[in-house]
């Protein structure tokens, strides 16, 4: 494959939704059909099915494990319908998620095993990781300060609505991944302001993409 694969990770309200929808304004003009945008769960209509599934509040009864293993087979059908496809064509693939989310949520976060999610994913994935993973870091009370003022209540979700505990379980379990693998996650802090944060998360972009912009 000669495209190049980068995610971007985060709390809950570390803004890399909205870091990601910036720079895809400035950057597509330039790459146009080059660039392709996904998320996960998500990217194609049977992972956003799934999505739908996971993401409904009224599903309160479901297991940990079953959840862990919903979104690690929407990532296989993404990774089969979406981003292989994509990066066989030699495109850029920017992704709102990717395995170090089910490591940290259900792994760290719901307490079901960050080893035993990892492999259930290296299996889900056959071993793909991004080139580099953008990591937006933010306290979680923060975070969760910024879904109450901004997030509209329609879109907020079963991972949302969890306890403070648990968001500072998944903020611990991604501090760790990025200790564990710094050559592939790069740390940005999210409290700075919007602009430093989308221009120091694009100067990422473009270096380990630099053949796009040259």
């Amino acid at each position: 494959m000669s495209g190049t694969f980068i995610s971007f990770e985060g709390p809950d309200g570390a803004g890399k939704t909205s870091a990601l929808q910036a720079i895809t304004t400035q950057i597509k003009p330039v790459l146009g059909d080059q660039l392709v945008i996904t998320r996960e769960p998500g990217g194609n209509p049977i992972s956003e099915s799934i999505r739908a599934i996971i993401l409904d509040r009224a599903n309160t009864a479901m297991d940990y494990r079953t959840e862990a293993l919903l979104y690690a087979a929407a990532r296989r059908q993404h990774l089969a319908q979406t981003i292989l496809p994509a990066l066989a064509a030699d495109k850029l693939v920017l992704c709102d998620r990717y395995v170090d989310s089910s490591v940290a949520y259900q792994g760290a976060g719901r307490q079901i095993g960050e080893d035993a999610v990892a492999q259930m994913n290296t299996f889900a994935t056959d071993g793909l990781l991004p080139a580099l993973t953008v990591y937006f870091d933010v306290p979680a009370e923060i975070g969760l300060r910024r879904i109450q003022a901004h997030r509209d209540p329609q879109k907020v979700d079963r991972l949302d609505v969890e306890q403070a505990a648990f968001h500072d379980r998944v903020r611990a379990a991604y501090l760790r991944l990025q200790a564990a693998h710094p050559d592939r996650i790069k740390l940005i802090d999210a409290t700075q302001n919007r602009e430093t944060v989308v221009t120091t998360a694009l100067t990422l972009i473009r270096q380990a993409a630099q053949n796009y912009f040259d």
